[in-house]
């Protein structure tokens, strides 16, 4: 679904390398050395053919997946508006869940968020891309897809890190890596 960069480049064993364009490896690691219930937070650089001012080539991904018995659509629900109400700080978003297609998960939604101030008020935002876990993924996890079911998402953290400090252009939020003391001001405690 999205075009990576190629490279020329093999690893020690002679396999080409590729840059990757999701989280989702760490979270199939994760899982195939986990038995039991599966909670996991995937956060990692990725890279796709996209640039344009809210795009960049490279982005920082957070993958979420939760396995378990009796997780619903209804708990994905659940936990991402409420990481969106804490992120934000405000209980007065609007989230929706929007009917999508992914191959991995089924039934799939984007998430999207609508802006309630400034130029663009009552626009709709896509932020992230979320579904219930197909039961091949499961099966393929490991685990019995008649008992285990559970939902996963994906998020750029720099559309996050805009929409909350209102940065127009991606290349603002990548530009510069400030020093931790730069990036957080530090209060001595007594």
């Amino acid at each position: 679904m999205q075009d990576t960069f190629y490279v020329d480049v093999s690893d020690s064993d002679g396999r080409p390398l590729v840059l990757r364009t999701h989280t989702s490896p760490m979270q199939v690691r994760y899982a195939r050395q986990h038995s039991e219930a599966v909670r996991v937070i995937a956060p990692g650089r990725t890279y796709r053919v996209d640039s344009d001012a809210t795009h960049s080539p490279m982005f920082h991904q957070v993958e979420g997946l939760w396995l378990d018995r009796d997780i619903s659509f209804a708990d994905l629900k659940g936990v991402y508006t409420d990481f969106l109400h804490r992120f934000f700080e405000t209980d007065q978003l609007q989230v929706r869940f929007r009917p999508s297609y992914f191959p991995f998960t089924e039934p799939s939604a984007e998430i999207d968020m609508m802006f309630t101030s400034g130029s663009r008020t009552g626009r709709w935002l896509e932020i992230s891309g979320a579904g219930q876990v197909h039961p091949a993924v499961v099966r393929n996890f490991g685990f019995d897809p008649e008992r285990t079911i559970g939902f996963a998402f994906g998020s750029g953290l720099e559309r996050l890190t805009m929409l909350r400090y209102g940065v127009r252009r991606s290349s603002a939020v990548l530009r510069r890596r400030p020093s931790v003391p730069e990036a957080v001001q530090l209060t001595p405690t007594s």
